[in-house]
This record gives structure tokens, sequence and C-alpha cells, in this order.
């Protein structure tokens, strides 16, 4: 007897007592053959038996499609990329796709790794949450005539779809909010300034400040690494300034929850002390004590974008694997505000 684990149609077609061709039209349903029911019964009777699962690689190659799709993220610990990892996973499976996810920990050479092992496999289309100034890598699957969609990075130059935030208008909302509140000394913790999405947001920043008629103060503005301890380090940062701020826009809640922790270590209150806010709108932002005043980033408009357009290129496949249209789809993102935040003449900092 075959080891089960390892059963070839070969197998089945012995155990059956039918030709390998039988087994196959019945393991791939082929509607062109007719099978008698005795017959196609003996066949599902021998699959059950040696517990046969057919290899879905070599299907795939015999039909062009592998029913997978690659997913590359920056670092999957981060809630707003694992949220958006299982939705794509979610709306993959209804469409009949298994998700490949691959996690880069923001380091170019492994993401670069992951495209390989993406294009080894064959899969049927690629996801793309760059690291960061990475072209290199965009031009690879541009030249492997495998669909691909770009998410929450513009890099442009490329003939595909690209499905980002307008993230200068997030942090424009976060800052002109704090404004309004009447702040004027706002600090800011960035991320990486290899990513585009951060320049971005730091650019709302400075646009609300001067639209306000605050100058800006370069020591206001501190990087972090879009992590809870780079949150935790500018923060310290900017409580050990002279004139430390009343408020603070973080580029994203993790670095939000650093900041946090620091404030309080310091003995100061949120937001009677210093008024925080994040960007992105993670599940902790909400639970969290306070809760966060944040920018929300709707993961499943993201994420439906995303996959509708990979399968478009799936489906309306050319030779060259490009869409003959690409398209810039620009979902814009809205300031959630909740108890972090409070007016500058309730605040006893500065």
């Amino acid at each position: 007897m075959a080891n089960k684990s390892r059963s070839t149609q070969a197998d089945i077609a012995k155990l059956a007592g039918v030709s390998q061709a039988m087994v196959s039209y019945v393991v791939n349903n082929n509607p062109n053959v007719k099978i008698p029911d005795e017959t196609r019964q003996r066949i599902l009777d021998a699959i059950k038996e040696l517990e046969y699962v057919p290899n879905a690689l070599a299907r795939g190659l015999r039909s062009g499609q592998t029913k997978t799709i690659g997913l590359v993220v920056p670092d999957n610990s981060n809630p707003f990329f694992a949220e958006m990892a299982r939705v794509i996973e979610n709306l993959g499976f209804e469409n009949g796709y298994s998700v490949i996810l691959c996690n880069s920990d923001y380091e170019l050479e492994k993401e670069n790794a992951y495209v390989d092992v993406l294009l080894a496999k064959q899969a049927d289309g690629v996801i793309f949450i760059s690291s960061g100034g990475d072209e290199e890598i965009s031009q690879k699957l541009q030249e492997s005539h495998i669909p691909f969609v770009i998410v929450d990075r513009e890099i442009t130059g490329f003939q595909t779809d690209v499905v980002r935030m307008d993230y200068q208008l997030g942090g424009y909302l976060a800052t002109k909010y704090l404004v309004e509140l009447g702040h004027q000394e706002i600090g800011c913790i960035t991320g990486s300034p290899r990513f585009l999405p951060n320049d971005q947001r730091l650019d709302g920043y400075y646009q609300a400040l001067e639209e306000a008629g605050i100058p800006i103060n370069p020591s206001l503005v501190v990087q972090g690494d879009f992590r809870i301890q780079g949150g935790s380090n500018a923060m310290k940062h900017l409580l050990g300034l002279q004139n430390p701020p009343t408020a603070v826009f973080a580029c994203n809640d993790l670095m939000a929850f650093g900041a946090i922790q620091i404030i309080r270590q310091y003995g100061l209150s949120i937001p009677n002390d210093i008024s925080i806010v994040g960007y992105d709108d993670i599940p902790f932002a909400q639970a969290m004590y306070p809760s966060l005043t944040t920018v929300a980033q709707p993961v499943p408009d993201i994420a439906q974008s995303t996959m509708t357009s990979l399968l478009r290129q799936m489906k309306n496949k050319n030779p060259s694997g490009r869409p003959s249209v690409s398209r810039q789809i620009v979902i814009q993102p809205k300031l959630i505000i909740r108890e972090s935040t409070a007016s500058r003449s309730n605040n006893n900092a500065g």
C-alpha cells in the first residue's frame, strides 16, 4: 500500500482498478468526459482511503494559474499592516485565492528576496507595500509580467495601479485640529525619512502651521521609527527641551503610544498637560485610556480597492502582464477626535 501522505493518481488508479487517465478526469472534474457512476464512486472511495491531496502546483502549471497572491508588507507586527493583511486574505479567499504573506521587517534585502520567492512560485499576482525607496524591486515586478499593485506608497514611473492615502491631508488635519485647540508649540514625531508617506504627513504638519502663521521650529520635529520605542525616545527628547511642546502629532499610532508612556513616566497628564494625536486608527487607539485622537486610514476601503485592482489586472491580463491603463486611487483620511486632546486653556505645560 502506498504511503498515504504521498499518494499519487497512479496509486488511486491501481486501487480502483481503472486507468490513470480516468482518475485524472475525476480529480479535475472534467466536464467533457462521461464516467459511469459506479466507476466514479470507486475512484472517490480510493481517493478517500489513500487520503489523496492533489498537487496544486502541478495543476497550476498546467492551467497557467497557481491561485495564489503574494502580499509583501514592511512590518506585520504593526496592527495597521496586520489588519490590512487580514482583510486582503479574506477577500482573496472569497475570490478563490490563497494569500502568501511576506514580512520584510523594513529590510530591503529581505523584501527583495521575498519578491524573488513569489516570482519563483509563479504567484498569479502581487500586492506590494514597500519598505521605502526601492524602485529597483518595483522594476523587477514590472519586468516579470506578473500583475501587481503598489499600496500605501507612491512609486511613480511604473505601469500598474497604485492605491494610497492622501497623507499630506492627514498630517494637515491632525495639526490644524491642534492649532484650533489653541496650541502654538506643537511637536511632531516622524518615522523613517526613507518613506514618502512620512514626508507627506510632515508636509501636512508644516502646511497647517504656516497657514496659522505659526513659525516652524525645527527643534520640535524629532525622528522616530514607526514603532513604540521610537516614539518613546522622541518624546524624551521633546520633554527635555527648554520649551517643550503642549501638543504632539505622532506620524503613526504606535509612536503615539510610546510618547504617552514617557509623558506618564514624567508625571504629566494627557490631555491636561500635553495633547497627543496619532495616525492610522489601529484598534488599540480606541481601547486605550485616554482613547487616542488619531487620523483614520479606512483599511477595508484600501484593501477592497487593492484587491479589485489586482483582480482586474489578472482577469484582463495582456501579454506584458501590465494593465492597459494604470490608475492611481487616492483614499481620503478622516480625523477621529477622542480623549487625548484638549484645548490650550486646559493645558498646564509650558
